[in-house]
This record gives structure tokens, sequence and C-alpha cells, in this order.
């Protein structure tokens, strides 16, 4: 197979979606950028599908565990027979690749500078073996885990939006690309297609940079934003609408795990059905905000139990506006599972 543009197709990409795919050569680092709801993880998808056509192993890596599992249920769907490709956290391929034993820092995280100086060491010793990557969420990334995946990846496509960064080791785009190579190219993908113009209207309040995001076509039911005086408030508001809604599920967006385990506590006083999820990427598409914004948000989607869960999403101070302050949890160096 050449390494000409060799397009994969499908109904559910829009006409931007299929541009920017082929225009991506099968070649060559590139970083692809787009706001909340663009399509780039369906995109990541689809790109590994077309590097794996190669015909050389292809990875489809993410920070966190959640996002692998999503990403795994969209390459079920799209895997072509003979090309397949591997959805894994970064955490999961880099102890496969450097083993178990792989040297960590003080805090945790893996040394990234000594593993490029293995990757160096070792360096086409394994030409055939050498996979494509492509990542996801690369923005929650360090520079540090780029500069290792140039020398130990045949070629690495990065999906990522500077303005979504959740991690306190995170990368902008042009830190990315740095790491990767002068050679490394951009491109980008606009549009929203996960939330209405209501919402989205709502979350360009806390947008803190990038080009301003075109307003979706889908409309919905304004959103709701209420204040409430403390956690018992909350918790029985929370109580209210579970006994309105008994088919619905609520889920509950909070900024640390303390005030999680709190109205968790409370709820079940309340006797409601509790179950803690890990931190979400994104919440769902009836949200009553979008992903952009960090501050507690209440929704519900109709799934058949009644049940709440609480999700802790965290974020970086210097970078994006926060809740009031809470004491802050330094989130964990990587996913337990892979």
């Amino acid at each position: 197979m050449t390494t000409a543009n060799t397009p994969v197709l499908h109904p559910d990409l829009t006409p931007a979606q299929r541009d920017c795919l082929d225009s991506l050569p099968l070649t060559g680092n590139h970083v692809v950028s787009g706001p909340p709801g663009s399509g780039k993880s369906l995109l990541a998808a689809h790109r590994a599908v077309h590097l794996a056509l190669t015909g050389r192993p292809t990875v489809l890596l993410s920070r966190s565990n959640l996002l692998r599992q999503l990403l795994l249920d969209t390459l079920q769907g799209l895997t072509v027979p003979g090309a397949p490709v591997e959805a894994a956290t970064v955490h999961g391929w880099v102890l496969r690749h450097f083993g178990y034993g792989a040297p960590r820092t003080q805090d945790g995280w893996f040394d990234w500078a000594t593993l490029t100086h293995q990757a160096a060491d070792t360096l086409g010793g394994n030409e055939a073996a050498t996979p494509h990557l492509v990542v996801d969420d690369g923005q929650d990334l360090p520079p540090g885990f780029y500069r290792l995946v140039r020398l130990a990846a045949a070629s690495v496509t990065v999906f990522a939006d500077e303005c979504q960064r959740l991690t306190d080791t995170n990368s902008t785009l042009t830190e990315i690309t740095d790491a990767l190579g002068r050679s490394t190219a951009r491109a980008e993908i606009s549009g929203n297609h996960r939330s209405t113009r209501e919402i989205a209207s709502l979350a360009e309040h806390f947008r803190t940079g990038g080009p301003q995001p075109g307003m979706p076509f889908r409309s919905g039911s304004l959103p709701v934003v209420r204040h409430y005086s403390g956690g018992k408030d909350l918790a029985d508001d929370i109580a209210t609408m579970a006994a309105r809604h008994p088919a619905d599920r609520i889920g509950v967006i909070v900024n640390s795990l303390r005030t999680a385990s709190d109205l968790m506590r409370r709820l079940e006083r309340a006797a409601q059905p509790t179950s803690p999820s890990s931190t979400a990427r994104r919440p769902p598409p009836a949200a009553t905000a979008n992903s952009t914004s960090p501050a507690p948000v209440l929704s519900s989607s109709t799934t058949p139990a009644p049940r709440v869960s609480t999700s802790t999403p965290s974020s970086s101070p210097t970078r994006r506006p926060t809740p009031p302050p809470t004491r802050r949890r330094r989130p964990s160096a990587w996913p337990t599972t892979s």
C-alpha cells in the first residue's frame, strides 16, 4: 500500500470532518486541533484505522481509561478486517513498551528523559514493529511524552484542544508541535456537534482562549443556573429532582473529591441510591453546560434506573477558571488500569 491518502469514508462524518481526515498524509507527525464537540475523538478513531491499513501496528492512545473505553467502542464499528487497531492508555503502553520497571520521578510520573534515552538506544532495532501512534486529548500529556514518542513511533498524530486541559501536567499546541519536531504539520477542525446553541452560548462565558468556535445548528432548552447556599440545599434539590424523574439518571460534576464525598453522604441520608464514577471526560449531550466550563454542573439524561453519580474532573488553576476555592487534590500520576 502506498503512503498516498487512501480515504475510508463513513457516513457518520460531516464533510468538514472528512476533508480534515483526508488531508492528513499517512506519514509524518501531525497535530489536529478543534473546539469541544468538533469530533476530534471520532476523527482519532478514523485516523487510526487509516494508518492500520498501511500494515504497520497502530495504537490509539489516551490518558484516561474512561476515554480508552469510549474509543474502543468507536473502533469496534470502524476496524477493517486484517488491519486491527489497539486502544490503550498511555500508562499501559509505556509499561508494555519499556517494562513494568520503567523509571519514574519522585512524584510518581514516568521519567520521560530517561525513557527517551532508552528509546534512542534502540532506535531502528525493529523497524517493522515500530507503531503508528494516534493520541486523543493530547493536551493532557506533558511535552516529555511527545519527545519520547517522536523516537518510539513511526508517526504520531495528536488530536488536542489546549482550552480543555484538565491536568497539571499538560501541553499547549505549540509545546506538542515543538516536541514532535519542526516538520510536524498542523490542521484544524471546526464546528460543535455535541451541544445545543443554548449550552454553547453559556459555555462561551468560560472559554479561556483560542478562536471563538462556531455555534451549533441544533437548538434545545435553555440551561438553568442555580445558586445554592450549601451542600444541604444542593442535596435536597437533587433528591427532589430524582423523585420527580424516576426514569432519569442525574449526573453531578464537582471540583473536588472532598465535595463529592460530602454530597454523596447527604444523598445517602436522603435515601437516594448513589454511585461514584471515575473522572468524566465530557458530559452527555443533554448536560446543562458545555464541557469547556469547569464549574459544578447538574445534568440529566434518560436511562433505565434513577441513580445519582458524582464525578470530579481535575483542573489547573493557572490554566482555567475554577469555582470558589476548595481544598485541591493533586491528580494521580496515571490510571491504575490499562
